[in-house]
């Protein structure tokens, strides 16, 4: 690949340096293009310091890459990305690495196999799968990967199971009896099950670990605005029904979130779910495939209010501030064969 250009994302994993010699080697004679794509938190004040890392990280790569290449010919070009984006997921990395390759006339990234942006949900599967789809060639680097090893139940394992254990139990109440015994039991062992087979993927971080206090105190003030969500798509669709024509426009829908996977994406498509008028059919990643049937019910989910309130619990006040789905061109209406 002498003379050719690649493109190297970069994190602070245990097999950067190896990623590096490896992507001198692949390219001897042409450009090497060091990345690191910072994830959200870097765009608020706060965040600042990322930003830093990230120039030190390639200012060491820089280095590297030079003293891989002794007295041959290499061109090396950093640059920090996502200071001036959203990158949430692995969708949102993979479009910035694509617009960047595309704008360099790059054809072809190096992926680190331990490769981690900083995101709080594994990304590199789902990354790989994004950059295939926005037709982005990679490989992998060949690296001496550390052995992994499975680790006994801590502390924090048991702490996923005991909060599912726990949520599940109290939603299940909501729905039954919680004063008839056969609604206990079978909560416990409904309970029981969920938090075995769901806990490690829906914490994505251990939940001493989630900021706890202040969450639940924003959750507090996200139920009644569900609730008013809530009874206002309630009405909606009591007057559609009620109209003699019975003015319904059912279309599948496309919404690009800009909330994690894991925990925050699974609220936010339930939250969807129990607004009447939308009902969430696929959450993958970043993207919600919901059903609309009224065109106020889409045009509500298009101007974000549950998934700016999700992010508001989640992440804090600062994140509820993104623009919405329609702003960000992150909306739209399936049709044909897609729908």
């Amino acid at each position: 690949m002498a003379g050719d250009r690649l493109l190297v994302p970069l994190s602070e994993s245990v097999t950067v340096r190896q990623t590096v010699s490896h992507a001198v080697d692949r390219v001897a004679g042409g450009e090497l293009h060091f990345v690191v794509a910072v994830p959200f938190e870097a765009n608020v004040p706060e965040g600042s310091r990322t930003a830093e890392e990230a120039e030190r990280l390639l200012d060491r790569a820089r280095s590297w890459a030079r003293e891989d290449a002794g007295d041959g010919e290499l061109s090396v070009e950093t640059a920090v990305l996502g200071t001036d984006e959203y990158l949430f997921g692995p969708r949102d990395y993979a479009e910035t690495f694509a617009a960047y390759a595309a704008d360099r006339g790059i054809d072809r990234l190096v992926l680190d196999p331990e490769y981690d942006p900083g995101t709080t949900a594994p990304v590199l599967q789902p990354l790989e799968r994004e950059l295939a789809a926005v037709g982005l060639a990679y490989e992998a680097a060949a690296v001496a990967r550390p052995a992994r090893r499975e680790r006994l139940p801590s502390a924090e394992t048991l702490d996923r199971y005991v909060a599912l254990f726990g949520v599940s139990l109290l939603f299940y109440l909501i729905l039954g009896d919680p004063t008839y015994w056969f609604d206990l039991v079978t909560g416990v062992a409904v309970a029981a099950v969920v938090s075995v087979t769901l806990a490690r993927v829906t914490f994505t971080a251990p939940p001493r670990k989630l900021q706890s206090p202040l969450r639940v105190l924003r959750f507090s003030l996200y139920v009644p605005y569900l609730v008013f969500e809530i009874v206002k798509a309630n009405l909606a669709i009591s007057l559609v029904i009620l109209h003699p024509r019975m003015p319904i426009e059912p279309r599948m829908t496309r919404v690009n979130t800009r909330v994690r996977s894991g925990l925050p994406l699974l609220a936010l498509a339930n939250s969807i779910t129990l607004t009447p008028g939308t009902l969430t059919v696929r959450a993958n990643d970043q993207r919600l495939i919901v059903h609309t049937l009224i065109a106020s019910a889409r045009e509500d989910l298009f101007d974000g209010g549950l998934e700016r309130a999700v992010r508001f619990v989640f992440y804090g006040r600062k994140w509820a501030a993104i623009a919405t789905p329609r702003e960000r061109g992150d909306a739209e209406i399936l049709g044909g064969e897609e729908s």
